[in-house]
């Protein structure tokens, strides 16, 4: 064994504790020491380009937030600052949007208020400080029951305080009309279903006042993962960039609350890290921010959404084949990549690099010397202690849970180029036949790319690098395993979107205020009917949908709605009735889109059972489109 001669730190070279490698605990059971070689021999290689490369860098500095000031951030990115502060009377927003929590996302909510409840009145602030219970029992008494929309999937709780979770009248959860098996039931066996339509916590929660929760902890000694997978789900299966910016920002608020609660619930401290700005480079490839970089790119491509020179070198390591040998983990030369580094600098933009005298190992190490580069982690400042806390949850569930969550809580370009990146190591492990790279493998050597962020510094991730390891190889192994999972937006979390959007419309319409608004409204919505009429020559008889297709040569077509009828045969449908003065589109160009009523806009899935969302949301309109880039 060659267990104790890599460098383990930055600044020292301290040797990895002799035996250290057999020491199987948890999530290091279904890792070989061959792949953990990788891992180490990976450290040891990034430490070495930092040596020769790198002594200029600026360490970024991570803040240690006084009391009371990370719930503060966490309320205000939740969307709920104004439940405290000079703003605390402006609630009614936050009122809808609390009046849609499960039990354990409030219990999130609550905790972090009366934190910063707590800590403003020792500051003694002036502000009026409301006391969380009036927050909460506001909310109640205006909704009576929390979450008992008329959406079968959504979780029910009961309000009443006395009863406990222990007790014989604890909270009951409906699993909706089609599944009334108990949660109890629903555990992880060798093909696993992801349920989406109830709150991760409260799955969690269920879990744990049952002793059947015991049964099944997240390391196990297995090298296979699960076969996890969704369930099919007829009202269509959402994913990240189907719906409305105004909707995405509530899934944002709903996530990060949901995050909080299920990291609560399994006593696992969630704490974003907040960044003190450092001076970055603004122009440039390497150690450039990312959003300046697209910045940049999008001035010679319009639209783009992957940095040009992420792109260009994955293309490049594709152009040779995925079948060498040792793809991603053998290194290319240290100075003939430095040198290849500062080449690219001068010309990719000008676009005189020659590329033909890019080796296929160089390219690999400049594609992860991108990612190390990054002033901020790609995985960002804020969620990169979270995404390594992912390996210390019980169950492997737990942890795709987590991971998807986590997913959505990522700025878009960060998340745009994760996914590029894990597409592209997926084709890698698809050739693991002859480049022998297995997934297991790949995930040691991408790993500390990912994890150990050298603008830390030594405090925060170094010294635990070595029990770290092994779990953060196993998160990307799960990140790499389950992506196509991990981009979808968890069902309860829709439901309860689009139960915020019919509450904020009810209350618009009690509101005495908007007496003079409403009459507006009413103005404005009888012209439009009668705009609306005209197309439609007559009223939708019951069961029928009228779709509107603008980009079409058939721009209007009234769909009878069957039980089987899905979004992919009205697209079929539109396609099928050619003309020749329009521009044709392609079946894969095109998509039904689910417009208004409870949604602000949700472009449909293929398998989308169309009668099962008329029935989830009768008001919406239906609209044939072009995806927007």
């Amino acid at each position: 064994r060659r267990s104790g001669q890599y460098t383990m730190n930055h600044d020292h070279s301290k040797k990895i504790p002799d035996g250290a490698l057999f020491d199987r605990s948890g999530s290091q059971d279904s890792l070989d020491e061959l792949s953990m070689d990788d891992y180490w021999k990976e450290l040891e290689n990034i430490h070495e380009t930092r040596g020769n490369n790198h002594e200029e860098r600026v360490a970024l500095v991570v803040k240690e937030p006084d009391e009371g000031e990370l719930e503060e951030e966490w309320l205000k990115e939740a969307g709920l600052s104004n439940l405290f502060g000079e703003s605390s009377g402006d609630s009614l927003e936050s009122m809808v949007f609390l009046s849609t929590l499960t039990r354990t996302q409030k219990a999130a909510v609550e905790k972090r208020v009366e934190t910063v409840t707590q800590t403003m009145r020792k500051k003694n602030k002036q502000h009026q400080i409301p006391d969380v219970r009036d927050i909460f029992r506001l909310q109640n008494d205006s909704k009576g029951k929390v979450c008992d929309g008329s959406e079968p999937s959504t979780v029910r709780t009961s309000e009443n305080k006395n009863e406990t979770r222990d007790g014989t009248k604890g909270p009951k959860f409906s699993l909706g009309t089609d599944e009334q098996k108990s949660l109890i039931e629903d555990m992880p066996s060798s093909d696993t279903d992801i349920n989406l339509e109830i709150s991760f916590a409260e799955q969690a929660a269920n879990l744990k006042d049952s002793s059947a929760g015991k049964m099944c902890k997240g390391g196990g000694s297995d090298t296979l993962l699960p076969n996890f997978r969704l369930p099919k789900d007829k009202t269509g299966t959402t994913k990240i960039g189907d719906l409305a910016p105004q909707d995405m920002k509530k899934v944002y608020s709903l996530a990060l609350i949901e995050l909080t609660a299920l990291y609560d619930i399994l006593g696992t401290e969630f704490k974003q890290q907040k960044a003190v700005k450092i001076k970055t480079k603004d122009s440039g490839l390497f150690g450039v921010p990312l959003s300046l970089l697209l910045e940049q790119d999008q001035k010679k491509v319009p639209g783009t959404k992957i940095p040009l020179i992420f792109q260009k070198l994955i293309a490049q390591i594709e152009e040779t084949t995925l079948e060498t040998e040792g793809l991603l983990r053998i290194p290319g030369v240290a100075t003939r990549v430095k040198g290849l580094c500062q080449e690219l600098e001068a010309k990719f933009y000008e676009g005189t690099f020659n590329w033909e005298n890019v080796k296929q190992h160089d390219a690999a190490s400049l594609l992860k010397l991108f990612i190390r580069e990054l002033p901020q982690p790609l995985l960002t400042v804020e969620y990169l202690k979270a995404f390594q806390d992912v390996q210390n949850l019980p169950m492997r569930k737990q942890q795709l849970q987590a991971l998807n969550l986590l997913v959505i809580l990522l700025p878009e370009a960060n998340r745009d180029t994760l996914k590029v990146l894990l597409e592209f190591l997926q084709r890698v492990i698809d050739h693991r036949d002859k480049n022998k790279m297995t997934l297991k493998n790949v995930a040691m050597v991408m790993a500390p790319n990912l994890f150990t962020f050298h603008g830390f510094g030594s405090k925060t991730i170094e010294q635990s690098e070595f029990v770290m390891a092994a779990g953060t190889a196993n998160v990307m192994r799960f990140m790499i395993q389950y992506q196509k999972l991990l981009w979808t937006i968890p069902k309860f979390i829709v439901n309860q979107v689009r139960k915020q959007n019919t509450e904020s419309q009810k209350k618009e319409k009690k509101d005495k205020a908007m007496k003079k608004l409403l009459k507006k409204m009413a103005y404005d919505r009888e012209k439009h009917d009668k705009q609306d009429k005209t197309p439609n020559d007559t009223d939708v008889p019951q069961g029928v949908i009228r779709v509107q297709a603008p980009h079409l040569s058939k721009v209007s077509m009234a769909i009878q709605l069957t039980e089987e009828l899905k979004a992919g045969d009205i697209v079929a449908r539109f396609l099928s009735q050619k003309s020749g003065n329009v521009q044709t589109l392609k079946k894969e160009e095109v998509f039904l889109y689910e417009i208004g009523g409870n949604i602000g806009e949700r472009c449909l899935d293929d398998d989308t059972y169309m009668k099962d969302l008329y029935q989830l949301n009768p008001n919406a309109e239906w609209v044939i489109k072009p995806k927007q880039s």
